[in-house]
C-alpha cells in the first residue's frame, strides 16, 4: 500500500502543481479585468477558447463565475496545503486533501452536467474537462488513506527536511 499511496502522491504533486499556476493565470481572468493580465496570457485563454470551442469560458454564465471563484477562493489555498503536505509529509495532508477531492468532485459535477446536459460541448472540449473529475476523485481516495508518516524523497533525500522534535 506504501508504494502506491507514494505513486499517487506523485500524480497528485504534478496535477497540483497544474493548479497552482492554471488557477491565478488563466482561470481568474473570467472573474478579472482582462487589462490585470499581460497580453500573452490574454491570448492565450482565447487560443484555447477557439480551439476547444469552450463556450464557458467564452458565454461566461453565472454558475461557471461561481465555480471559478470557488476555485480561486477555496482550492486554490488548498492545492498550497497539499503540495506542502505531500513534500513535508504533514499529518494532516490527507485532510486537506479529502476536503478538496470533494470540492473537485461537486463543481465537476455541476460543469459535467452542463456539458453533457447542454449538447454545446465537442469530445475535445468534455476531453479537456473529464480528467479534473478523475482528479478530484483520485484525491478524495487519497484523502480516506492515512500517511504513512514518511517524509516523499526525491534521490537519497528528504524532499524537505522535517523538523527534529525534543
Amino acid at each position: 500500500m506504501g508504494i502506491l499511496c507514494k505513486v499517487v502522491d506523485m500524480l497528485l504533486l504534478v496535477a497540483f502543481m497544474v493548479m497552482l499556476v492554471a488557477g491565478p493565470l488563466i482561470d481568474a481572468q473570467l472573474v478579472l479585468p482582462e487589462a490585470t493580465f499581460p497580453e500573452v496570457l490574454v491570448r492565450l485563454k482565447q487560443q484555447y477558447a477557439e480551439e476547444y470551442q469552450d463556450y464557458l469560458m467564452v458565454e461566461k454564465p453565472h454558475f461557471f463565475v461561481a465555480l471559478v471563484w470557488l476555485e480561486l477562493i477555496f482550492q486554490w489555498p488548498l492545492v498550497l496545503l497539499n503540495i506542502y503536505g505531500i513534500l513535508a509529509s504533514k499529518h494532516w495532508f490527507h485532510t486537506t486533501c479529502l476536503i478538496y477531492g470533494a470540492s473537485v468532485i461537486t463543481a465537476m459535477t455541476a460543469l459535467l452536467g452542463e456539458l453533457m446536459g447542454s449538447q454545446k460541448a465537442s469530445d475535445k472540449l468534455l476531453t479537456v474537462y473529464s480528467p479534473f473529475m478523475g482528479l478530484g476523485v483520485l484525491a478524495f481516495l487519497r484523502g480516506l488513506v492515512p500517511n504513512s508518516g514518511k517524509a516523499l524523497t526525491i534521490g537519497k533525500r528528504p524532499a524537505m527536511a522535517r523538523e527534529k522534535r525534543a
